[in-house]
C-alpha cells in the first residue's frame, strides 16, 4: 500500500484543535474571541498611555511598549486562525502556512523573552547603580537591545523553520493542537527526528535560557541590594519596581519551560495544550492588567489618556 507524502508543498495539515466535540466549539469560540480582543484592545492601551505621556518616555516603558505590541503580534499569530477553526468543518492549515505561522509564533515569542530580560536589566541599572542609569539606559543602547532581540529571535526561527522543512511527513498529517507548533507537528514525521531533536533542544536551549539566566542573575543582584537598604520603606519601594514584572515572567516561563524542555517522546497532548494556551493566551491578555494595575505611573498614564479620550 503506498503512503501518499504530505510533506508538500501542494498539501497540508488539521489542525485538531483544543477540542474535537462539536458542543464545545461555540462557547469555546465566544470565550478565546474576548480574551483575544480583551488582549488586543488592553495592549493598544499600554501602548497609546506611554506614547501620550512624556513622564513615561523611560527606557522601562519603552521596553513595556514594545513588550505590549510584540504580545499583539504572538496572540494574533495563533488565535485568529485557532477561531476561524472553531466554526469551520474543515480546519485545514497549508503546508507553507503551517511553516510561516511557526516561523512568527517563534519570532515573537523568542522576542518577547529578550524584552524581559531587557526590562530585568533596566531595573538592575536602575536599583543597583542608580547614578548612571541614564549614562547606561541611554536611547541608542535601548533601541540597540530591542534589534538584537529581534534579530537573534529571527534567526531562532528561520534555522527551526529550514530544519522542519526538511522533515517527511507520512501517514497522519493531523496536528493534534490548534496551531503549527514543533512538537506536535514532528510528532507526524516519518523522518528520524532524533537529530533534528537533538538541534531543536540545544538550540531551543540556548536561545530561551539566555534571557531566563539574564533574568534571574539580575533579580539576584537586585535582592542583594536591596536587602542592603536600612528602611524597610525603601525595600518595599525597591521590590515594588519589580513586582509586575517578576510576576510576568514567571507566568511566561513556568508553561514555557514545562511544554520546550522535555523529550518528544513524554509529549502529552492534552496537558501540553493547557500549558500553550496560558502563554499564548492567557499571558498577554494579562500583560496590560498586571503593569496597570501595580503600577502608579501606568495609572496615572492611562487615566491622562481616558481624560484626552473623553474630552
Amino acid at each position: 500500500m503506498d503512503i501518499k507524502n504530505y510533506s508538500s508543498p501542494t498539501t497540508g495539515f488539521i489542525l485538531l484543535g483544543l477540542s474535537s466535540n462539536p458542543q464545545l466549539q461555540r462557547p469555546l469560540f465566544a470565550v478565546f474571541l474576548t480574551m483575544y480582543l480583551v488582549t488586543i484592545v488592553g495592549n493598544i492601551l499600554i501602548i497609546l498611555a506611554i506614547h501620550s505621556d512624556s513622564r513615561l518616555h523611560t527606557p522601562m516603558y519603552f521596553f513595556l511598549s514594545n513588550l505590549s505590541f510584540m504580545d499583539i503580534c504572538f496572540t494574533t499569530v495563533t488565535v485568529p486562525k485557532m477561531l476561524v477553526n472553531l466554526l469551520s468543518e474543515t480546519k485545514a492549515i497549508s503546508y507553507v502556512g503551517c511553516l510561516v505561522q511557526m516561523y512568527f509564533f517563534m519570532a515573537f515569542g523568542n522576542t518577547d523573552s529578550y524584552l524581559l530580560a531587557s526590562m530585568a536589566i533596566d531595573r538592575l541599572v536602575a536599583i543597583c547603580n542608580p547614578f548612571h542609569y541614564n549614562v547606561v539606559m541611554k536611547p541608542r543602547c535601548c533601541l540597540l537591545m530591542l534589534l538584537g532581540s529581534c534579530t537573534i529571535s529571527h534567526l531562532h526561527s528561520l534555522l527551526r523553520v529550514l530544519l522542519m522543512s526538511r522533515q517527511s511527513f507520512c501517514a497522519s498529517h493531523t496536528i493534534k493542537h490548534f496551531f503549527c507548533d514543533t512538537q506536535p507537528v514532528l510528532k507526524l514525521s516519518c523522518s528520524d527526528t532524533s537529530a533534528s531533536q537533538m538541534v531543536v533542544m540545544t538550540e531551543t536551549l540556548a536561545v530561551i535560557m539566555t534571557p531566563f539566566l539574564c533574568i534571574l542573575f539580575s533579580y539576584l543582584r537586585i535582592v542583594i541590594s536591596v536587602l542592603r537598604i536600612p528602611s524597610a520603606a525603601g525595600k518595599r519601594k525597591a521590590f515594588s519596581t519589580c513586582g509586575s514584572h517578576l510576576t510576568v515572567v514567571t507566568m511566561s516561563y513556568g508553561s514555557v519551560i514545562y511544554v520546550y524542555f522535555r523529550p518528544l517522546s513524554m509529549y502529552l497532548v492534552v496537558k501540553d495544550r493547557v500549558a500553550t494556551v496560558m502563554y499564548t493566551v492567557v499571558t498577554p491578555m494579562l500583560n496590560p492588567f498586571i503593569y496597570s494595575l501595580r503600577n502608579k505611573d501606568m495609572k496615572k498614564g492611562l487615566g491622562k489618556l481616558r481624560d484626552r479620550i473623553h474630552s
